[in-house]
This record gives structure tokens, sequence and C-alpha cells, in this order.
């Protein structure tokens, strides 16, 4: 008794990878592996990198709008019609300094995604469950293990940036504290320098912190949807029931039949046809068989397919529609030609031999 429990509870264990089957169903669900932290990283690390390239551009643009602020807008008379242009050419211009930062954060979240889970669309996701509302499951998600480690990567995030800003910041402090002697222009390009180094430098980290969650969270996506052996058991029993997966089975068992049928015909002797709607491969062999034996047939379109294989390998094709049906209605594939066929074949195949020919001990 004692024996037959540990053995139940061991086939509960769960120490089995998941199946494919299993990881679909977590797809479909939208559980996979992935971490916002690699979003988070690839994002800044695009952002500042962009900004390196078209930085002196920004702080153009941005200095545009001040100019045209103090030289022109002050200038104007005090009406709706001009607030109005005002304010649309601010925020056309404004756009046009934010709107490649933003097309390069919507660019890298979805990079980020898409190396991460691939193309997914997941409508689970989206619905409202009120299950997420009971506090007793929320208390349980707040002192989890999850919240634990999430509440330790932001503590060390927070660490790195801070370290990082120091490291960079604290060697300019002389150049910090003289800003206000330098003209707009320096100022700028001052602090637009620094801030690009503090930028990449917390990309860079973040990137590797990324990198080392994604690693976890893909450990802990493969420990939540581990199977026991009795799970795969299970599964293995209701995917062998499913009509879907014994159609598919059965589909591919034709096509692999149908496929080995077609790569018999060149062997055959003589295709006995209807002519239109039946045709039957005939193949024999004196010496190593005791009758002929059908070796393809096919109805309609596959009969169509056959001769012309046959063709293609000149094979020669007899029509006769009685012995084609009886053929067809009686012999399955690769079993021998009843007794009481056997006189009308053997006239058949001697007749084909004779035309090419050739003598296999056929006698009509």
């Amino acid at each position: 008794m004692l024996i037959r429990l540990d053995l139940q509870l061991f086939a509960g264990e769960k120490t089995e990878k998941a199946t494919p089957n299993k990881r679909r169903e977590a797809r479909k669900k939208g559980q996979v592996a992935k971490s916002q932290e690699v979003s988070s990283a690839l994002m800044l690390l695009l952002i500042f990198s962009y900004l390196m390239l078209g930085g002196t551009a920004l702080i153009k643009g941005i200095m545009q709008i001040f100019r045209h602020s103090f030289h022109e807008y002050m200038l104007w008379d005090f009406s709706i019609s001009s607030i109005e242009l005002l304010f649309t050419q601010i925020v056309v211009n404004a756009a046009k300094i934010a709107g490649p930062i933003l097309g390069v954060a919507v660019l890298a979240a979805l990079l980020s995604n898409f190396a991460q889970v691939g193309f997914m669309f997941n409508p689970e996701s989206i619905k409202f469950n009120l299950g997420k509302l009971n506090p007793i499951q929320g208390a349980k998600q707040i002192f989890s293990m999850r919240a634990i480690v999430d509440l330790c990567k932001s503590i060390l995030k927070m660490v790195i940036t801070s370290a990082i800003v120091y490291m960079i910041a604290w060697p300019q402090k002389e150049q910090l504290l003289v800003l206000g002697e330098k003209n707009l222009w320096d100022a700028a390009a001052f602090i637009g320098a620094l801030t690009l180094k503090i930028g990449m430098g917390i990309a860079v980290a973040l990137g590797i912190l990324a990198a080392a969650d994604y690693l976890y969270q893909k450990y802990e996506f493969e420990k939540k949807i581990k199977m026991s052996k009795q799970d795969i058991k299970d599964e293995f029993k209701k995917m062998e029931g499913d009509p879907f997966i014994k159609g598919q089975r059965r589909a591919k068992q034709r096509q692999m039949s149908m496929n080995r049928m077609m790569q018999e015909i060149p062997k055959a002797d003589v295709l006995i046809t209807n002519p239109t709607h039946f045709a039957i491969a005939i193949r024999y062999d004196f010496s190593t068989m005791e009758a002929p034996e059908v070796i393809a047939k096919g109805k309609d379109h596959i009969a169509l397919k056959i001769k012309e294989i046959a063709r293609e390998h000149k094979i020669m094709t007899v029509e006769n529609k009685p012995l084609a049906r009886a053929l067809y209605a009686s012999v399955e594939i690769g079993e021998t030609i009843p007794e009481e066929l056997f006189n009308a074949v053997g006239e058949i195949l001697a007749y084909v031999y004779f035309q090419e020919g050739r003598y296999k001990g056929i006698t009509t």
C-alpha cells in the first residue's frame, strides 16, 4: 500500500519538460518567457543611439523654437487667429522633434517583443477577469516570490543607475558649477554630451541586467509549465481521442500511402483502365510471384495521375472496362488478383509481353 502511494506521488511530481502541445496551449493563454527589462534596455539603447547621431539636429530644432518665440511670436498682435497660428506652428515643430524619438521607442518595443516571443496576438490577455479583483489573490501576489524578485530588480536598477550617474557626472562637477558662465549653445552642448554618456552607460548596464532577467524568466517559465508523467499520459490519451488529431493522422497516412503507391507505378507491366474512371497497375514476375499483383489503383483524378506516370515511364495501357471495375472493387493494393480474374489478366499480360517482345512465362 505504501509503495503504491509512493508511486502515485512520484507520478504526480512535475519533473518532465512540457510537451509541444502544452507549450502551444500556454502560448494561447499568453504564458511565454518574456522580460520587460529587455524592452526597457533596448528602448534606452536605441533612443540614446539616435540622440548621438541626430542630437545636433535636435538641439538646433529646440533652439529654433526658442528663437522664433522671442524674435517673432512676442511681436505678434494678441488675437485669436494669431494664437491659433502660434499654437499650430509650435505643435508642428515639436512633433518634428519628438516624432522620431517616439518612433524609435515604438520600434524598440516591437523588436524586443518579437525577439523574445515572436509574433503573437493574444485576445485572452485583454479579456476582463474578475478574479484579478480578488483582494486575497492580490495579497498572495504581493508577498509572492515573483514580487520579491521584482522588488530586488527595482532596487538593483536604482543602485546601478545612481552609481553610473555618480561615476560620470562627478568628474564633471567643476564644469557644472560654472555652467551659468557659458553661452546658451555651449551649455546645451555640454549638457547634451553629458546626458548621452550617462544614458548610454545606463542602457548598457540595464542591457546586462535584462539578459540575466530574461534567463531567469525563461527558467521560471519552464519550471511553471513542467508536467508530471501522469499529465503526459493524460495528454497523449486526449490527443489520441481528438477527432481533429485523428483526422490529421489519417490524412498524413493517406498521403504517405499515396506517395508510396505512385513510386511503385514505374515497376508495373501493364495499366488496365476504364478508360477514364479507373486505372489499375499490374505487376508480375514469374520467377518470384505465384500470381499477378496490383501495385497501384485509383479512381477519377487519382486514375488520371496514375496514367500520367505510366505514360512518362512508357508503360503499356490496355482498356478493359469490366476487368478494370472488377479489379478496383475486389483487389486491394499489394494483393494478388483472385483466381476468377487470373485468365483475363493473363491474356492482357501475354499480349503486352508479345507487343514488347519479351516473355515471362504467361500462357493464355
